[in-house]
């Protein structure tokens, strides 16, 4: 049964739906699904609406003659396109339907800040398919009226409007792909049994815009029963993360059960220079301010990081800070030693799981030779080869030393060995974003033929 609907319709069926806590969207012509909201291209995300394309990323709406009302239309794009969706905090279940009933497609779906949920997706000229994951939205409030300290990263200071898809009030996921085809979105609330995989740590963990990280590229390699909630952030350390009052969101946050990665380090280490944790203070900072001695209150902090945790359920696993790397010479360099190796001393003292990502990222590098200098994209940051291989070696490490997370990776998922890293560089396929947004469409016509228009 089809179902048309007007504008005043259209907002009625959204409305509902909020209310429901059940969010169904059929992409790609006026005409929805039975339960579904109508979604074109021409639909920009505004605050009233709650849903659309953000502005400078319109797809095409394309419509073929074979398919069920869901599948028989979609969106696709030759570049990247982002929707977003008002929701409350939380932890979501989304099912995605991809697929073209009359070509092929292939697509790579990403959450909030580039956050990779599905790989490349691909189905054969008349298939389509659905994939589902978890994804985590959140905004800086804490209880009683209090708030994190966003830095001007995050935060516009003059206008007091939140500049990051991290911390807004929606769910923002992208598009894009060789063939991307987006025929439907449907977003619940996730279960009460789903575990959530919090991650603590600076900007060698971070959602990048550009690059990547291992705490980006995680999600990629669990199924939707886990929703990995990525807290780290550039510039932090173990006492910013206190001070910065990140720490209480995760904890105000987390369930019994859940799980804590903690990986911090780099800026530890760090005696002078601009510390972005105390933007929000004066603008101006200095890394002195939260320095961590790595053999005092470094291997404190993190014990007692871990202690907390426990104390609220949690099951916390310490992670060695990753090597820095020669770019001359493509090998690693000891300026992150005292801490590569202090952070095992931590993780005894808080009795808890140790990943030693530090000892892996040296045998990668040594491993990998002068392809090392794809795995980093500066001298510190990964790439986005390096936040793949890292993601396997965390992922591996938790299989091994048989934490219960390891129950919800993926079928498939290959194993790792840090001493023979795989993907080899020449073998390595995930797609990264192209430069530039879809392109403005000017006109579609019903039978999927498309004018483009001028970026």
């Amino acid at each position: 049964m089809k179902r048309r609907f007007s504008a005043c319709s259209a907002a009625l069926a959204f409305s509902l739906a909020l209310h429901a806590q059940t969010y169904r969207f059929d992409f790609g012509s006026s005409v929805a699904a039975e339960g579904f909201q109508v979604v074109t291209s021409s639909m920009i995300y505004s605050p009233d609406r709650g849903f659309g394309f953000e502005p400078g990323t319109v797809p095409v709406d394309m419509v073929r003659k074979k398919g069920t009302d869901v599948t028989k239309d979609f969106v696709t794009s030759d570049g990247l396109f982002r929707f977003s969706v008002k929701l409350p905090e939380g932890n979501y279940k989304v099912t995605i339907t991809l697929g073209d009933t009359q070509g092929t497609s292939c697509t790579t779906v990403k959450s909030e800040v580039r956050r990779l949920m599905l790989e490349s997706l691909s189905t054969n000229k008349g298939e389509t398919l659905t994939a589902t994951f978890g994804v985590n939205v959140r905004t800086p409030q804490l209880s009683k009226g209090n708030a994190i300290k966003l830095n001007s990263r995050e935060l516009d200071y003059a206008t007091g409007i939140v500049k990051t898809y991290t911390w807004d009030d929606k769910l923002t996921l992208q598009f894009y792909g060789s063939a991307p085809a987006v025929c439907a979105v449907e977003i619940e609330p996730a279960s009460d049994d789903v575990v959530t995989v919090f991650i603590i740590g600076d900007s060698t963990v971070t959602d990048q815009a550009s690059g990547g990280t291992w705490g980006q590229y995680l999600p990629r390699w669990f199924d939707s029963r886990v929703v990995v909630a990525n807290h780290a952030e550039s510039g932090m350390t173990i006492k910013g993360f206190r001070f910065g009052r990140r720490w209480d969101k995760i904890m105000e946050s987390a369930q019994p059960g859940d799980y804590l990665l903690i990986q911090l380090g780099t800026n530890d280490e760090k005696k002078r220079g601009h510390d972005p944790m105390w933007d929000a203070a004066d603008h101006a900072g200095d890394w002195v301010r939260t320095h961590s001695d790595p053999e005092k209150d470094y291997v404190w902090g993190l014990a007692t990081m871990a202690l907390e945790a426990k104390r609220h359920g949690m099951i916390p696993v310490i992670v060695s800070p990753m090597t820095k790397i020669d770019r001359r010479t493509a090998t690693a360099t000891e300026v992150m030693t005292p801490y590569g190796t202090n952070a095992r001393r931590g993780a005894e003292l808080g009795e808890c799981a140790y990943i030693d990502l530090w000892g892996m990222s040296r045998s990668i590098v040594a491993a990998l030779g002068r392809d090392a200098l794809s795995v980093y994209a500066d001298g510190t940051h990964t790439d986005n080869y390096g936040a793949y291989l890292f993601s396997l070696a965390i992922v591996q490490t938790i299989r091994d030393l048989g934490l219960g997370l390891s129950q919800y990776v993926l079928p498939g998922t290959p194993s790792f060995d840090a001493n023979h890293p795989k993907p080899a560089l020449k073998d390595f396929t995930c797609p990264i974003e192209p430069l530039r947004p879809a392109r403005k469409v000017t006109a579609a016509g019903a039978n999927g033929q498309t004018e483009f228009g001028p970026l």
